[in-house]
């Protein structure tokens, strides 16, 4: 593998190209299950080194804390609160930023690595408000002055926090941040939220504002920080719990197999493809994938109970270490949509919170409040899984379980052109941008990688295999298909696998920047399956007429069938009068 190139599976090239959609993806999955995505040594690094300066950023502004000591010093003082309250700031910040979750070439951005930031400072900018009929001042989807000032705001409340002082220690503490300036912050998490779900959901909010609520219950206590701390520990338990729960379906064996054949760490490629059935035919996965997919998900149930019930010494000891564990091997294995820092986030709550806090037990509390925060975000998760449609995966804390709503957008070349010309952003679709950097014949094929990559996941199945009667019998000469989650990443400014930020809701907004006629965009949605629901639901749209064609796919269908396998059984459908598709110029897809 060289260190700026990527490592691609040796094939004819020619005979390859010559082949079917279908035809061209099977060998990339084959190689995906025993290489990954192949990533360049430069994107490891690159990574690695933004890991080191997430970590250095918390610690150096932390010690610009009066009194807390300087930064060679953070042995002495890393258990302090207001350091764990820092860390917590600085990672939202570090977040709606860009530079987190979604960033980089794991993600397919590459002209340049992030979003965000260069996109929601620009007015112009296509925004999604979460619900416009509803709260007033939310309509439209153009970015304004006044959501741009908003958000700068938001980021200044975030940078306030983190040069704050301390208050209220116990003898030979700095003590900890004054609640009340936190309220500058949770009041522009809302106002930006409401006119853009995108930015709120992008500052990772359902961890790190629901975590910085419990900084709360510091007011008028003296400098005690047990219900603080109490609350916190909760809410660390909470997200464990949310997340296993996400998985208790049969979509996550999938998720770890992808996983651990991405994985840097496995050099082995004889070791990758034992997570997969028999390699090379049946790409399914085996099960030692299912083994550890059901076993990781018992160790984030029980470990974390054990954790906030013990007090300290050998068992906490070992929870603690068995945690750290459990988050370096999803860091390690550099999961695509790369949401490193919260591992490591985790990873230093287990810390913080369950070593040196051990002796701070949940019989302590003292303000119910802190309950009913908890039971707030208890009731999310419980919703987000019975109605999934309703939900962002994200505060429903179906964190990356193989089961989150999807989209496949397929563009014929005249309305690719539309949106280059047509909507503001700061970089074009992926394949452009590998097209730049590679040429065409190596970005056809990393397009394909990336193909693979969705494909492998259980929804991957249904969004290829509706392509046909999406596009109709030309949909490989007429249509190239894009991820939907890389659509709203250069649309939106920001992805991170929520399926509901590329349906129907953006594609009204390009529809009215973009004019695209009938046949040019075909939008296929794939709805996260409802808890223990056997189906999953689809919708087939056109940009310029609706829908044309809802119903379901079986879970069973995708579980049974290759990545490769090509159209799939459909159930219940309900279909529209389909219009002719405009004349065009038909070129191959990239």
């Amino acid at each position: 593998m060289g260190f700026i190139s990527p490592n691609l599976p040796d094939l004819d090239r020619e005979e390859w190209a010559r082949g079917s959609r279908m035809e061209r993806m099977r060998p990339m999955v084959q190689d995906w299950a025993q290489s990954g995505f192949s990533a360049p040594d430069a994107v490891l690094v690159l990574y690695v080194v933004k890991i080191g300066l997430y970590c250095f950023g918390a610690a150096a502004l932390t010690a610009l804390t009066p009194g807390i000591g300087d930064l060679g010093d953070i042995a002495d003082w890393w258990t302090e609160p207001i350091f764990f309250q820092k860390v917590v700031v600085f990672t939202l910040l570090f977040e709606v930023l860009g530079f987190g979750c979604g960033f980089g070439p794991l993600t397919l951005r590459f002209l340049p690595p992030i979003g965000a930031f260069l996109h929601w400072l620009r007015p112009g900018t296509v925004r999604l408000p979460p619900w416009p009929s509803v709260v007033p001042l939310t309509r439209g989807t153009h970015r304004s002055l006044l959501d741009v000032v908003l958000y700068l705001a938001l980021l200044l409340a975030a940078v306030q926090l983190l040069l704050a002082d301390g208050q209220g220690g116990r003898p030979g503490s700095v003590g900890v941040i004054d609640p009340l300036l936190f309220l500058p912050l949770f009041g522009l998490l809302v106002l930006v939220g409401l006119r853009d779900k995108t930015i709120f959901l992008a500052a990772r909010s359902e961890v790190y504002a629901t975590l910085a609520v419990f900084f709360l219950f510091t007011a008028g206590t003296g400098g005690d920080t047990t219900d603080m701390i109490v609350g916190l520990k909760l809410m660390m338990v909470l997200i464990w719990w949310g997340a296993a729960t996400s998985k208790l379906n049969q979509h996550f064996p999938h998720v770890v197999s992808v996983m651990m054949s991405n994985s840097p760490v496995l050099r082995s490629k004889t070791l990758k493809r034992r997570f997969h059935r028999d390699f090379p035919d049946d790409i399914r996965p085996s099960r030692l994938s299912a083994n550890l997919a059901h076993g990781g998900t018992v160790v984030e149930y029980v470990v974390p109970l054990v954790l906030l019930l013990s007090d300290g010494g050998p068992v906490t000891a070992v929870a603690a270490i068995v945690m750290v564990c459990f988050h370096l091997q999803i860091l390690t294995s550099l999961p695509m949509g790369v949401p490193l820092e919260w591992n490591v986030f985790m990873i230093f709550g287990i810390g913080f919170l369950f070593v040196e806090n051990a002796s701070v037990g949940v019989g302590e509390l003292g303000n119910p409040l802190v309950l009913l925060v908890i039971a707030s975000a208890a009731a999310v998760v419980v919703l987000g899984n019975l109605f999934p449609h309703q939900f962002s995966f994200l505060p429903a804390m179906r964190y990356y379980a193989g089961n989150w709503a999807t989209s496949m957008w397929c563009f014929t070349p005249s309305a690719i052109a539309k949106l280059d010309a047509s909507v503001p952003k700061v970089a074009r679709l992926p394949a452009a941008q590998l097209e730049t950097l590679y040429g065409a014949e190596t970005a056809a094929l990393l397009v394909h990688k990336g193909y693979a990559f969705r494909a492998m996941h259980t929804h991957g199945r249904a969004l290829f295999g509706l392509i046909p009667r999406a596009c109709g019998p030309d949909h490989e000469t007429d249509y190239a298909p894009h991820d939907g989650e890389f659509v709203a990443g250069i649309t939106l400014g920001w992805n991170f696998g929520d399926g509901h930020l590329h349906h129907e809701q953006l594609l009204e907004a390009l529809q009215e920047r973009c004019a695209w006629e009938p046949g040019e965009v075909r939008l296929i949605a794939v709805e996260s399956q409802r808890f223990w629901d056997p189906r999953q639901e689809y919708r087939l749209v056109d940009a310029a007429t609706g829908e044309l064609e809802r119903g379901f796919v079986h879970v069973s269908d995708m579980l049974e069938r290759q990545a490769w396998a090509g159209e799939i059984p459909v159930h219940d459908v309900v279909t529209a009068p389909v219009p002719a598709p405009a004349p065009r110029t038909l070129t191959p897809e990239v």
